[in-house]
């Protein structure tokens, strides 16, 4: 009995620890360059009762080496009575590490950054759970009161003159969390909901949303609802923070570990390759072809045939006659083999002066005989 009872204790106090690991999550990438401030722009409509503001932040991608921007939206919240923290970056010595957002009974620590419409730093002035029921406080968040009735009024001081959106490092905010904040961690969380994830890998999706390409100013800053960024009620952002000039060399600036490959395409031409390697098949200049050799281009492929290390290394002329013009010289293969006499071609005599064998013979015995004779001397 006493190990079934550690067994479940073990097992509960592991439940609670993947569950504080799960509300306070440290995403394992580290920036070495901080993200851009915060843009200013309006908040759209609350579409309903239930639905909470979630804030916009600045999100980055390892694909492409750049922050982009996550747009502002209204959430429906996943259970009665729970509130949402915000993501946020925070430097950690040695580069910007991301923090995701969670959802939680209390509002924890989101670094001190001021996303406005509540979020002002320092906990959540927007509204408030009661009764089951979650009330808007219309001081500082866009709702129509025909439809949405559960309402009150109460101004908040709001200082919106810094719109830096990471905590510590240079230029930082120098807030650190309270005890409460610190608490709120330990409590029972849930991660963003399906709808926030893609909400995220919508803007993803979408170049015009990089830092890089909006300068600091995205043409989608918040949506009425999650992933609707293409909805008529989108809004723009009005002016960003301060003008963002992304580093000239993002991946360099990238700590080793967290750098991806570079993948260079087949077809790309290298700095450090021939130029004659690089040539397209349009500008290569084939055997058959009439078009002149420039003097830098690649010499014409060997025949099969022929020995490679017996080519000659003069340079081709700057330009080449007509296929039918070339030179006689033979190719170099063939200058190095012997050169061979061709055998006599055996001359048939005339028909008419071919003599049959038997009379050949009888010719030949005739000389013979005459022979003596021509030898002797002649009677004196």
């Amino acid at each position: 009995m006493r190990i079934i009872s550690s067994i479940r204790s073990l097992l509960f106090a592991l439940v609670l620890l993947a569950m504080s690991v799960a509300a306070y999550a440290q995403i394992g990438i580290s920036i070495s360059f901080a993200p851009p401030e915060l843009p200013v722009y309006e908040q759209p409509l609350c579409p309903g009762e239930g639905y909470l503001w979630t804030p916009g932040y600045w999100a980055y991608a390892n694909d492409f080496d750049d922050y982009y921007w996550v747009p502002g939206t209204w959430v429906m919240a996943p259970e009665i009575g729970y509130l949402w923290t915000p993501a946020y970056w925070g430097w950690s010595g040695n580069g910007y590490f991301f923090y995701e957002g969670y959802w939680g009974p209390q509002v924890g620590f989101y670094g001190g950054i001021n996303y406005g419409y509540g979020y002002f730093g320092d906990g959540y002035q927007g509204g408030r759970w009661q009764g089951g029921q979650f009330y808007y406080n219309r001081a500082v968040n866009n709702v129509n009161i025909t439809n949405i009735h559960n309402v009150y009024n109460t101004t908040v001081i709001n200082n919106t003159e810094n719109r830096v959106s990471y905590n510590g490092g240079n230029g930082g905010i120098n807030r650190r969390p309270t005890p409460q904040e610190e608490a709120a961690v330990h409590e029972k969380h849930i991660p963003p909901v399906a709808a926030q994830t893609q909400h995220v890998q919508a803007a993803r999706a979408k170049p015009e949303l990089r830092a890089s390409a909006n300068r600091g100013t995205p043409p989608v800053a918040a949506t009425p609802k999650p992933g609707a960024l293409n909805d008529r009620a989108v809004v723009p952002a009005k002016q960003a923070g301060t003008p963002y000039n992304p580093p000239a060399n993002r991946a360099a600036v990238q700590p080793p570990v967290n750098t991806p490959a570079a993948h260079t395409e087949n077809n790309t031409a290298q700095p450090d390759r021939p130029t004659a390697n690089n040539q397209t098949e349009s500008n290569r200049v084939e055997p058959n072809r009439s078009t002149a050799m420039q003097p830098n281009s690649r010499p014409e492929p060997p025949v099969p045939n022929r020995q490679p290390t017996a080519q000659p290394n003069s340079q081709p002329e700057p330009t080449r006659p007509e296929p039918a013009q070339r030179s006689q010289t033979p190719p170099p293969s063939d200058r190095l083999q012997p050169q061979r006499t061709p055998p006599p071609v055996e001359t048939k005599r005339p028909v008419q002066e071919q003599v049959h064998p038997a009379a050949q013979k009888q010719e030949e015995k005739k000389q013979k005989d005459e022979q003596p004779k021509r030898d002797e001397k002649p009677p004196q």
